[in-house]
Protein backbone atom coordinates (compact mmCIF):
# COMPACT_ATOMS: atom_id res chain seq x y z
CA UNK A 1 0.00 0.00 0.00
CA UNK A 2 1.18 3.43 -0.96
CA UNK A 3 -0.10 6.14 1.59
CA UNK A 4 -0.94 9.68 -0.33
CA UNK A 5 0.98 12.78 1.42
CA UNK A 6 -1.34 15.51 -0.37
CA UNK A 7 -3.88 15.65 -2.96
CA UNK A 8 -5.63 18.55 -4.57
CA UNK A 9 -7.28 19.89 -7.61
CA UNK A 10 -5.40 22.53 -9.87
CA UNK A 11 -8.53 23.46 -11.57
CA UNK A 12 -11.84 21.36 -11.73
CA UNK A 13 -9.96 18.98 -14.14
CA UNK A 14 -6.38 18.59 -13.10
CA UNK A 15 -5.22 17.25 -9.87
CA UNK A 16 -1.83 17.14 -8.32
CA UNK A 17 -1.15 14.11 -5.64
CA UNK A 18 2.00 13.22 -3.76
CA UNK A 19 1.88 9.74 -2.91
CA UNK A 20 4.74 7.28 -0.61
CA UNK A 21 6.91 5.08 -3.30
CA UNK A 22 10.29 5.24 -2.08
CA UNK A 23 11.59 2.73 -4.40
CA UNK A 24 10.59 4.37 -7.34
CA UNK A 25 11.22 7.69 -5.89
CA UNK A 26 15.33 6.74 -5.37
CA UNK A 27 15.42 5.28 -8.97
CA UNK A 28 13.51 7.17 -11.16
CA UNK A 29 14.82 9.26 -14.08
CA UNK A 30 13.33 11.89 -16.42
CA UNK A 31 10.51 10.64 -18.55
CA UNK A 32 10.21 7.43 -16.80
CA UNK A 33 6.33 6.48 -15.66
CA UNK A 34 3.82 5.10 -13.33
CA UNK A 35 1.46 2.43 -13.20
CA UNK A 36 -0.92 2.23 -10.47
CA UNK A 37 -4.21 1.35 -9.29
CA UNK A 38 -6.27 2.99 -6.51
CA UNK A 39 -7.77 -0.45 -4.75
CA UNK A 40 -7.56 -4.91 -5.74
CA UNK A 41 -10.66 -4.21 -8.56
CA UNK A 42 -8.84 -0.89 -10.57
CA UNK A 43 -7.64 0.35 -13.62
CA UNK A 44 -4.29 0.06 -14.54
CA UNK A 45 -3.42 4.12 -15.05
CA UNK A 46 -0.15 4.81 -16.72
CA UNK A 47 1.24 8.60 -15.19
CA UNK A 48 4.35 10.31 -15.47
CA UNK A 49 6.74 10.98 -12.65
CA UNK A 50 6.71 14.97 -12.51
CA UNK A 51 8.88 15.02 -9.13
CA UNK A 52 10.35 12.88 -6.54
CA UNK A 53 11.58 13.84 -3.14
CA UNK A 54 14.30 10.71 -2.30
CA UNK A 55 14.62 11.70 1.29
CA UNK A 56 10.70 11.59 1.90
CA UNK A 57 10.28 8.76 -0.36
CA UNK A 58 7.97 10.10 -1.87
CA UNK A 59 6.38 11.13 -6.25
CA UNK A 60 4.05 13.85 -7.28
CA UNK A 61 1.86 12.89 -9.87
CA UNK A 62 -0.51 15.13 -12.15
CA UNK A 63 -3.29 13.66 -13.56
CA UNK A 64 -6.82 14.52 -15.51
CA UNK A 65 -10.27 13.66 -14.55
CA UNK A 66 -11.43 11.84 -17.99
CA UNK A 67 -12.81 8.79 -16.74
CA UNK A 68 -13.84 6.84 -13.86
CA UNK A 69 -10.14 5.94 -12.68
CA UNK A 70 -9.39 9.47 -12.16
CA UNK A 71 -12.64 10.88 -10.63
CA UNK A 72 -12.17 8.33 -8.27
CA UNK A 73 -8.17 9.00 -8.18
CA UNK A 74 -9.65 12.97 -7.20
CA UNK A 75 -11.66 11.49 -4.46
CA UNK A 76 -8.53 10.43 -2.35
CA UNK A 77 -7.75 12.16 0.63
CA UNK A 78 -4.47 12.78 2.67
CA UNK A 79 -3.76 9.32 4.46
CA UNK A 80 -5.45 7.44 2.05
CA UNK A 81 -3.84 4.41 -0.04
CA UNK A 82 -3.62 3.12 -3.41
CA UNK A 83 -3.47 -0.45 -3.87
CA UNK A 84 -0.04 -0.25 -6.25
CA UNK A 85 2.38 2.07 -7.88
CA UNK A 86 4.87 -0.18 -10.06
CA UNK A 87 7.70 1.61 -11.10
CA UNK A 88 10.11 3.35 -12.69
CA UNK A 89 8.73 1.95 -15.90
CA UNK A 90 10.13 2.85 -20.04
CA UNK A 91 13.35 4.30 -20.41
CA UNK A 92 14.70 7.74 -19.00
CA UNK A 93 15.14 10.65 -21.79
CA UNK A 94 18.09 10.99 -23.32
CA UNK A 95 20.17 13.58 -21.88
CA UNK A 96 22.70 15.11 -22.84
CA UNK A 97 24.53 18.92 -23.72
CA UNK A 98 22.56 19.25 -27.42
CA UNK A 99 22.66 23.13 -27.51
CA UNK A 100 19.40 24.74 -27.82
CA UNK A 101 16.87 22.52 -26.47
CA UNK A 102 13.13 23.47 -26.90
CA UNK A 103 10.50 21.60 -24.63
CA UNK A 104 6.79 22.04 -25.93
CA UNK A 105 4.37 21.28 -23.37
CA UNK A 106 0.51 20.76 -23.87
CA UNK A 107 -2.12 20.35 -21.24
CA UNK A 108 -1.34 17.78 -18.90
CA UNK A 109 1.35 16.76 -21.20
CA UNK A 110 3.22 19.86 -19.42
CA UNK A 111 3.76 17.68 -16.01
CA UNK A 112 6.10 15.13 -17.78
CA UNK A 113 8.03 17.86 -19.51
CA UNK A 114 9.01 19.25 -15.60
CA UNK A 115 11.66 16.80 -14.84
CA UNK A 116 13.39 16.60 -18.63
CA UNK A 117 13.38 20.33 -18.57
CA UNK A 118 15.55 20.22 -15.39
CA UNK A 119 17.80 17.38 -16.66
CA UNK A 120 18.30 19.13 -19.44
CA UNK A 121 19.49 22.52 -17.84
CA UNK A 122 21.66 20.85 -15.81
CA UNK A 123 23.62 19.06 -18.40
CA UNK A 124 24.24 22.62 -19.83
CA UNK A 125 21.59 23.29 -22.53
CA UNK A 126 19.81 26.30 -23.26
CA UNK A 127 16.42 24.89 -22.62
CA UNK A 128 13.68 27.35 -24.12
CA UNK A 129 10.27 26.06 -22.57
CA UNK A 130 6.72 26.59 -24.68
CA UNK A 131 3.24 25.51 -22.51
CA UNK A 132 0.29 26.29 -23.50
CA UNK A 133 -3.08 25.15 -23.01
CA UNK A 134 -7.06 25.76 -23.99
CA UNK A 135 -7.37 28.52 -21.42
CA UNK A 136 -5.52 29.73 -18.13
CA UNK A 137 -7.62 27.41 -15.45
CA UNK A 138 -5.47 24.52 -17.64
CA UNK A 139 -1.95 25.86 -17.48
CA UNK A 140 0.52 24.40 -14.47
CA UNK A 141 3.72 24.21 -13.46
CA UNK A 142 4.22 27.94 -14.94
CA UNK A 143 5.98 29.25 -12.24
CA UNK A 144 8.09 26.22 -11.35
CA UNK A 145 9.15 25.78 -14.98
CA UNK A 146 9.83 29.73 -15.44
CA UNK A 147 12.78 28.88 -12.67
CA UNK A 148 14.17 25.97 -14.71
CA UNK A 149 14.24 27.37 -17.81
CA UNK A 150 16.56 29.50 -19.71
CA UNK A 151 13.02 31.47 -21.00
CA UNK A 152 9.66 30.28 -21.04
CA UNK A 153 6.88 31.25 -23.43
CA UNK A 154 3.12 30.92 -22.46
CA UNK A 155 0.21 30.43 -24.56
CA UNK A 156 -3.33 29.95 -24.61
CA UNK A 157 -5.98 29.16 -27.42
CA UNK A 158 -8.30 31.85 -26.28
CA UNK A 159 -5.71 34.51 -24.93
CA UNK A 160 -6.66 34.35 -20.81
CA UNK A 161 -3.06 34.33 -20.45
CA UNK A 162 0.19 34.74 -22.05
CA UNK A 163 0.02 34.98 -25.83
CA UNK A 164 -2.79 33.73 -27.63
CA UNK A 165 -2.37 31.14 -29.79
CA UNK A 166 -0.98 27.91 -30.41
CA UNK A 167 2.15 26.07 -29.19
CA UNK A 168 3.77 25.78 -32.55
CA UNK A 169 3.27 29.28 -33.22
CA UNK A 170 5.37 29.96 -30.39
CA UNK A 171 7.74 27.34 -31.99
CA UNK A 172 7.91 28.72 -34.95
CA UNK A 173 8.75 32.16 -33.76
CA UNK A 174 12.02 30.74 -31.92
CA UNK A 175 12.76 28.35 -34.29
CA UNK A 176 12.99 31.56 -36.41
CA UNK A 177 15.35 33.64 -34.23
CA UNK A 178 17.76 31.22 -33.60
CA UNK A 179 19.47 27.50 -34.03
CA UNK A 180 17.38 24.85 -32.40
CA UNK A 181 19.67 21.70 -31.79
CA UNK A 182 16.33 19.80 -30.11
CA UNK A 183 12.66 19.60 -29.69
CA UNK A 184 10.54 17.79 -26.77
CA UNK A 185 7.12 17.98 -27.26
CA UNK A 186 4.58 16.36 -24.63
CA UNK A 187 0.71 16.79 -24.98
CA UNK A 188 -2.21 15.70 -26.88
CA UNK A 189 -1.76 14.09 -29.94
CA UNK A 190 -2.68 16.81 -32.78
CA UNK A 191 -0.41 19.05 -30.84
CA UNK A 192 2.82 16.48 -30.84
CA UNK A 193 1.60 15.58 -34.45
CA UNK A 194 1.42 19.47 -35.72
CA UNK A 195 5.05 20.06 -34.16
CA UNK A 196 6.27 17.01 -35.51
CA UNK A 197 5.46 18.40 -38.79
CA UNK A 198 6.63 21.63 -38.08
CA UNK A 199 9.82 20.59 -37.02
CA UNK A 200 10.22 18.01 -39.89
CA UNK A 201 10.75 20.42 -42.46
CA UNK A 202 13.32 22.11 -40.19
CA UNK A 203 15.26 19.32 -39.91
CA UNK A 204 15.46 20.14 -36.10
CA UNK A 205 15.65 16.27 -33.86
CA UNK A 206 11.91 15.72 -32.11
CA UNK A 207 11.29 13.57 -29.84
CA UNK A 208 7.71 13.04 -27.97
CA UNK A 209 6.16 10.99 -25.20
CA UNK A 210 3.53 8.99 -26.35
CA UNK A 211 0.34 8.38 -24.40
CA UNK A 212 -0.54 4.97 -25.92
CA UNK A 213 -3.47 2.74 -24.09
CA UNK A 214 -1.59 0.27 -21.54
CA UNK A 215 -2.34 -2.84 -19.01
CA UNK A 216 0.61 -4.25 -17.66
CA UNK A 217 3.02 -1.93 -18.89
CA UNK A 218 5.73 -4.78 -19.16
CA UNK A 219 5.15 -5.36 -23.14
CA UNK A 220 3.11 -8.33 -22.13
CA UNK A 221 -0.18 -7.76 -23.65
CA UNK A 222 0.56 -5.20 -26.60
CA UNK A 223 -1.98 -3.16 -25.98
CA UNK A 224 0.32 -0.33 -26.38
CA UNK A 225 1.53 -1.14 -29.44
CA UNK A 226 2.35 1.82 -31.97
CA UNK A 227 3.64 2.40 -35.24
CA UNK A 228 7.56 3.97 -35.58
CA UNK A 229 9.42 4.48 -38.77
CA UNK A 230 7.04 1.57 -40.29
CA UNK A 231 7.89 -0.88 -37.35
CA UNK A 232 5.73 -2.02 -34.65
CA UNK A 233 7.06 -0.96 -31.34
CA UNK A 234 5.58 -0.98 -27.62
CA UNK A 235 5.51 2.24 -25.78
CA UNK A 236 5.60 0.92 -22.52
CA UNK A 237 9.05 -0.86 -23.33
CA UNK A 238 10.03 0.64 -26.28
CA UNK A 239 9.31 4.40 -25.13
CA UNK A 240 7.59 6.49 -24.19
CA UNK A 241 9.50 8.70 -25.81
CA UNK A 242 9.91 8.04 -30.11
CA UNK A 243 11.56 10.17 -32.84
CA UNK A 244 8.14 12.50 -33.86
CA UNK A 245 9.49 12.27 -37.19
CA UNK A 246 8.65 8.49 -37.75
CA UNK A 247 5.52 8.13 -35.35
CA UNK A 248 2.53 7.20 -36.89
CA UNK A 249 0.08 9.70 -35.59
CA UNK A 250 -3.04 8.96 -37.16
CA UNK A 251 -2.71 5.10 -36.19
CA UNK A 252 -2.06 6.32 -32.69
CA UNK A 253 -5.14 8.16 -32.28
CA UNK A 254 -7.33 5.65 -34.00
CA UNK A 255 -6.22 3.32 -31.28
CA UNK A 256 -6.37 5.60 -28.43
CA UNK A 257 -10.36 5.86 -29.52
CA UNK A 258 -10.86 2.09 -29.70
CA UNK A 259 -12.71 2.04 -26.22
CA UNK A 260 -14.23 5.58 -26.16
CA UNK A 261 -17.89 4.27 -25.93
CA UNK A 262 -17.16 2.09 -23.04
CA UNK A 263 -15.90 4.80 -21.35
CA UNK A 264 -17.95 6.79 -21.96
CA UNK A 265 -20.54 4.20 -20.52
CA UNK A 266 -18.37 3.84 -17.86
CA UNK A 267 -17.93 7.17 -16.39
CA UNK A 268 -21.96 8.07 -16.99
CA UNK A 269 -22.55 5.25 -14.77
CA UNK A 270 -19.69 6.41 -11.98
CA UNK A 271 -20.91 10.13 -11.86
CA UNK A 272 -24.34 9.30 -11.62
CA UNK A 273 -23.99 7.11 -8.96
CA UNK A 274 -21.36 10.11 -7.30
CA UNK A 275 -24.43 12.47 -7.92
CA UNK A 276 -26.81 9.95 -5.34
CA UNK A 277 -23.87 9.71 -2.81
CA UNK A 278 -23.56 13.35 -3.05
CA UNK A 279 -19.69 13.24 -3.58
CA UNK A 280 -19.19 14.87 -7.21
CA UNK A 281 -16.92 17.94 -7.26
CA UNK A 282 -15.09 17.90 -10.48
CA UNK A 283 -16.84 20.88 -11.98
CA UNK A 284 -19.52 19.40 -14.62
Amino acid sequence: MHTIQSNELLSPTVGKMVVDAPYVAEHRKAGQFIILRIDEYGERVPLTIADADRGAGTITLYYQIVGTSTHKLSQLKKGDSLKDVAGPLGHPTEIKKYGTAVCVGGGIGIAPLYPIVGALKEAGNRVVVIIGARNRDLLILEKELGVLATEIVVCTDDGSHGKKGFVTDALKEVAGREKVDLVVAIGPVPMMKAVSELTRGMAIRTMVSLNSIMVDGTGMCGGCRVSVGGEKKFTCVDGPEFDGHQVDFAELMERLGAYRSEEKLSYDAHRHKCKLDGVLNDGR
